[in-house]
């Protein structure tokens, strides 16, 4: 590029509180209501049901049947949980298909990235709700 054109162009300043960091040590492990997991909220758009999370899972626990109304991800850190397709060990990634429903289980307790576009359907309300008793 020129230096006449370089000159033409706007300089763009980076926005100022554009990047907010999350410390996920100093965020409290939520209990959800599905004994056995519990949640850590790292960004949430309640209005787009966009959630990214931490979930906890305590060995033999099990989240039960669900349907994905959008893609999910899931990244294990670690641990390991799994349903009827396969099963996602520490270090390695699993992503669900939008409209897919299943069931999943952790024999030895995993912690997990999970990205949603859309909350999970329950057979009884969407989402994870906190603090059991909300």
């Amino acid at each position: 590029m020129s230096a006449a054109a370089e000159k033409a162009m706007p300089k763009v300043e980076p926005t100022i509180g554009g990047s907010v960091y999350v410390k996920p040590s100093a965020i409290e492990w939520e209990p959800t209501q599905f004994d056995g997991i519990s949640i850590k909220v790292l960004y949430e758009d309640k209005q787009k049901g966009e959630m990214t999370c931490l979930l906890k899972w305590e060995p033999g626990a099990t989240l039960p049947m669900h349907k994905h109304p959008e893609i999910e991800q899931s990244w294990v850190l670690e641990g390991s949980f799994y349903d009827h397709d396969g099963i996602c060990r520490a270090g390695e990634f699993v992503w669900r298909q939008p409209g897919s429903f299943h069931e999943t289980h952790s024999q030895e307790g995993a912690v997990i990235l999970a990205i949603y576009r859309k909350p999970n359907v329950f057979q009884q309300a969407a989402g994870y709700r906190r603090n059991r008793a909300q």
